[in-house]
């Protein structure tokens, strides 16, 4: 099946769309935002994805044990409510940098975390929305995005299958089946030996959707193996420089790291083409340097053809060599002289 985000047809022959993750890389400074979003686009992506939220709406201020982050990330020692005021994209900008991104010809949309931001998006007027992976078990949250009537995309990255099902089933409940999955591993950053690739065919088998990746590993060797196995939409973490900080920093591509992923991805996709054993007109001229049947000896009127003076040799203009078998024993019609492909008009 395919979507339809802005003016892309997402899913099939399609090419992928790249979305860049402009998450926490601003450091809530305008300006940056804006000159993010400028690199954002001469990378080549198709579309800028931020996140709609405040401290107030993903959590609560509470220092208590439940809310202390304490997993071995790269985010230990903060509370949540501190991790989320540090990053979260102030609600003011979003429209500004919406009418900025879509002037530069880009898709501009969000993940929202609660009803009061997709009522905000929706005032927006965003194509799509992104439902963020630890939100995919909030399935009145999905439920409420899903039932504005445009795409969902879902990561996948703390799902299990039975997760993964319910949010898809109630996106459908709401009469949408405008539905993404993207594959996604939530570690930040991610190990090679956790992603897992082969599960994005499986996906688009199971839940018959359009499939992706949402990747957070440290370079792009992923993103660009996913695009082979069929992911339709790729998203990564972008950040002008990494020696600026920030709470995604770590494994966001820088510009130049982005553009070579891009670069490689579209060269993936058409290397991938389709199934066909057609020869091309190039082909076709190279297939003269195939083996075929040639006299290697000279042969004068009436001698036996043999192993010592018919060859199956480069290049490919005398009798396939499947006919050599034939072709041995039998008798020339006239003379031949090395170097003659053989043809059947040379044979008795």
């Amino acid at each position: 099946m395919n979507i339809h985000i802005g003016n892309k047809s997402i899913g099939n022959r399609n090419p992928a769309l790249i979305i860049a993750e402009l998450s926490a890389n601003h450091l809530q400074n305008y300006d940056l935002a804006i000159d993010t979003i400028k690199a954002i686009k001469e990378s080549g992506a198709d579309a800028v994805k931020i996140q709609t939220y405040t401290p107030d709406t993903i959590t609560m201020d509470c220092d208590n044990e439940y809310f202390q982050i304490k997993q071995g990330t790269i985010w230990d020692g903060k509370t949540m409510y501190q991790l989320y005021k540090e990053a979260y994209t102030p609600w003011e900008w979003q429209p500004k940098l919406k009418k900025i991104a879509e002037e530069m010809g880009l898709i501009f949309f969000s993940s929202p975390f609660d009803k009061t931001a997709v009522d905000f998006l929706e005032e927006m007027n965003i194509p799509a929305y992104k439902v963020a992976s630890f939100e995919i078990t909030d399935i009145p949250l999905i439920e409420y995005v899903a039932s504005k009537g445009k795409p969902v995309i879902i990561s996948t990255g703390i799902a299990t299958l039975a997760d993964i099902e319910k949010a898809v089933n109630a996106c459908k409940r709401m009469g949408n089946k405008q539905i993404a999955l993207l594959k996604c591993t939530s570690t930040y950053p991610s190990p090679l030996e956790e992603i897992n690739l082969n599960t994005i065919p499986n996906l688009k088998d199971t839940f018959k959707t359009v499939v992706g990746l949402s990747d957070h590993t440290l370079g792009t060797s992923v993103p660009i193996a996913a695009t082979a196995l069929g992911a339709k939409i790729i998203e990564k973490h972008f950040i002008l420089d990494r020696n600026i900080g920030g709470p995604d920093a770590q494994f966001s591509l820088e510009p130049h790291e982005f553009k070579d992923m891009v670069d490689s991805v579209r060269e993936v996709e058409k290397a991938l083409g389709e199934v066909s054993y057609e020869l091309t007109e190039k082909i076709k001229r190279s297939r003269e340097f195939s083996r075929s049947l040639f006299v290697v000896n000279d042969i004068k009127k009436g001698d036996v053809f043999t192993d010592n003076n018919v060859r199956s040799i480069r290049p490919g203009f005398g009798l396939h060599p499947s006919h050599l078998s034939s072709v041995i024993g039998k008798k020339a019609r006239t003379d031949i002289k090395p170097g003659t492909p053989l043809k059947w008009d040379l044979i008795e």
